[in-house]
């Protein structure tokens, strides 16, 4: 299929492969809410505003109070997200057959409470387990939850691009070696700016040391989907042997803020583990699930059955023209296939370092000047997610506003100019752990001046953000080289997660 007819039939044809043996085109549980809507209900459960009567004329006036009655709670009709035996266990069995699962559940609380779910199941008290420091700070969570021992795995550094990239087989392979009762691996691929780790041979080690790989794709729901690449890495972490993986459907495809899902493939490892997942995942998600994120997610299922290929065709075509584009611009580059790695051709990762500028000061420009809005910046970089939903005049407007900014700046930058990259990003090493996040969570504790902390033993989780990874996780020593890193951020006054109520990080708490 051309990628000119992927944009034009993107939701009115293309059924393709992807329709496979359950009937992929149902949708269960919105089907199962609009019967409760239609039976015209005397309505006396939660929520209280009564399908739609109760909401603030403010809000309606302007979005209109149809949506409203599908906010409902668990009926006769609606199924139940924590026994579930009706509409949403259809589905979710629709959302395993589609992925390729043994088991899939709808997570209402987002990718952190899966991502806690699969350390819980993983790992008990005291028992080892392998961390990407890469990690997103809700595996912290997980760890301050279930006391495991984290055992932490480095990602690449990409130089040229002042980011993180993917984790090493070899890396893996050596960390068994020296601890060989870690009882799972937890990563990040792809990584929020779209590095694929290669996930074949990483699932071959960990099963062959009776290890369970977890993989934290929030990022990669997608990928599936991605018809041009089935021998590839960038196929999804299932068909590449993760044993469970949690994904975004929020931030690739078309379901709600919140909305993820969870599969299970049970390859023969540590199966007792994947018996513990749904009984965790009571612990960590609410007992009152929203009905309109369980609906999103049957949707955007759907779309997927329907569309899948075409979606990623789409949203594929358009960054790769642009990033063609932008690379053809003086001063600005766009990270691609030159650049040695698998990745997801859908990010756009971007950097203006050839006119000097910083990625704080791309983004600025962008949004202040052009009303472009790109998802994070970094010290060189920013980073535009594109998906099926954008169109081509979305890409124009990046584009364009790239070349004007290229034309107005170049020669313009000065050693005065704070937007000006004056050096190279450095990521700190591992900080030496003291004592488990667990432990430290609990552990008494006191403010001392930011300026005093080195040497101490941090009480808390610091997390340059965007892209939320942790520079510091409670109970590691705060390293001068670490101190440094967070340093730089809090002079800039760039958001850290976990530096206090005003953010500016002028005290942390350590363990006494």
């Amino acid at each position: 299929m051309s990628f000119q007819k992927a944009c034009k039939d993107i939701f009115t044809g293309c059924e393709g492969s992807m329709v496979i043996e359950m009937e992929q085109n149902r949708t269960p549980l919105l089907d199962a809410v609009e019967d409760l809507i239609d039976t015209k209900p005397a309505y006396f459960r939660i929520p209280g505003h009564r399908l739609n009567r109760g909401i603030s004329s403010r809000w309606t006036k302007n979005t209109g109070d149809l949506i409203f009655s599908y906010d409902v709670t668990e009926t006769p009709l609606t199924d139940d997200l924590h026994a579930p035996g009706g509409a949403i266990e259809e589905a979710q069995k629709l959302l395993s057959d589609l992925y390729g699962a043994d088991e899939s559940f709808f997570l209402v609380n987002g990718t952190t409470c899966g991502n806690e779910a699969m350390i819980l199941s993983a790992a008990f008290e005291g028992q080892e387990i392998m961390v990407a420091r890469n990690a997103h700070k809700s595996a912290m969570m997980g760890l301050v939850l279930s006391g495991a021992v984290p055992v932490y795995v480095m990602p690449s550094t990409i130089a040229d691009w002042g980011i993180q990239g993917e984790i090493a087989p070899e890396g893996v392979r050596a960390l068994f070696r020296e601890h060989p009762h870690c009882t799972a691996l937890f990563l990040v691929s792809p990584t929020y700016y779209g590095i694929c780790s290669n996930l074949r041979e990483i699932a071959e080690i960990c099963h062959e040391n009776n290890a369970l790989l977890l993989v934290d794709e929030a990022h990669g729901g997608h990928l599936y989907f991605d018809g041009e690449a089935a021998a590839d890495r960038r196929r999804g972490a299932l068909q590449c042997g993760a044993d469970i993986c949690v994904q975004s459907m929020h931030k690739v495809t078309g379901a709600l803020t919140q909305s993820s899902v969870l599969h299970i493939k049970n390859h023969g490892v540590r199966s007792e583990v994947l018996s513990r997942v749904a009984q965790n995942l009571h612990l960590v998600q609410s007992t009152s699930p929203s009905y309109l994120l369980m609906i999103s997610l049957d949707c955007a299922r759907y779309e997927l059955a329907m569309h899948g290929e075409c979606m990623y065709e789409k949203a594929a075509g358009l960054a790769e023209s642009a990033r063609s584009r932008i690379n053809g611009i003086v001063g600005f580059r766009c990270f691609g296939k030159a650049d040695g790695c698998v990745f997801d051709e859908t990010r756009l990762v971007i950097s203006a370092r050839g006119l000097g500028l910083s990625g704080f000061a791309l983004d600025e420009l962008l949004f202040e000047t052009y009303g472009v809005n790109v998802e994070l910046s970094d010290h060189e970089n920013v980073l535009a997610i594109v998906t099926y939903a954008n169109e081509a005049q979305d890409l124009e407007r990046l584009v364009g506003a790239c070349a004007e900014i290229g034309a107005a700046y170049r020669g313009q930058g000065g050693e005065n100019d704070t937007r000006v990259i004056m050096e190279r990003v450095h990521f700190p090493g591992l900080p030496k752990q003291c004592i488990t996040p667990r432990q430290a969570y609990f552990s008494a504790k006191k403010e001392v001046s930011w300026a005093d902390a080195i040497g101490k033993i941090s009480g808390q989780v610091l997390a340059p953000y965007p892209p939320g990874i942790p520079v510091l996780y409670p109970g590691e020593m705060i390293s001068p080289e670490a101190w440094a890193y967070i340093e730089d951020f809090r002079k800039k006054g760039r958001h850290i997660h976990g530096a206090g109520k005003n953010g500016k990080l002028e005290w942390i708490k350590i363990i006494v």
